[in-house]
């Protein structure tokens, strides 16, 4: 019976509770660039790949967590989230276009080519922005609209359930 008391007042008390969405903070070593590019654009080469690279207007499916450079705290991730390489910010965008399809990469972007002097949700005015970005997949728009147009005329490519499905993003996600 006083095991049973312990185990209740154990699981109710505050500290045990992890507040969620769970947001961590990543390592200082882990917030910092070997390269840059003539643009100011920091990078990382985590793990090199052959594939082919995304164009400026391509849709891209990726692997991301993105995190504030001073302090480490992420402000967003997903897995597997597809987009428009110019509908995100300037350095994303960059960054984006350098990563070989199965490339791995950790993007430093200043503030000037992220959101400036604005703040957005929790990313304060002025921040320089750390992304880790996995490129899965990338489309041209040509592709996506015919995978698009064989997939509402019922074609087994890009039909209901087809592999390419898969590949083809419905939308563009709010981006980074």
């Amino acid at each position: 019976m006083l095991s049973l008391v312990v185990l209740a007042a154990a699981v109710s008390a505050p500290s045990a509770i992890i507040p969620l969405p769970l947001q961590p903070v990543v390592p200082a070593a882990q917030r910092t660039c070997d390269a840059k590019t003539a643009s100011g654009l920091g990078y990382s080469v985590l793990k090199p790949a052959e594939g082919p690279k995304a164009g400026p207007t391509d849709y891209v499916l990726i692997n991301y967590v993105g995190y504030l450079a001073a302090d480490g705290q992420v402000f967003d991730q997903a897995m597997s989230t597809p987009m428009t390489i110019d509908g995100v910010i300037p350095g994303f965008g960059e960054g984006l276009k350098m990563v070989p399809r199965g490339g791995i990469y950790r993007l430093c972007i200043p503030a000037a080519m992220g959101y400036g002097a604005e703040a957005s949700g929790p990313i304060p005015a002025n921040s320089d922005l750390v992304f880790q970005v996995e490129l899965l997949d990338s489309r041209t728009v040509a592709e996506v609209e015919a995978m698009r147009k064989a997939a509402a005329d019922g074609g087994a490519e890009g039909g209901p359930g087809g592999p390419a499905e898969a590949a083809a993003p419905a939308a563009a996600a709010p981006a980074p």
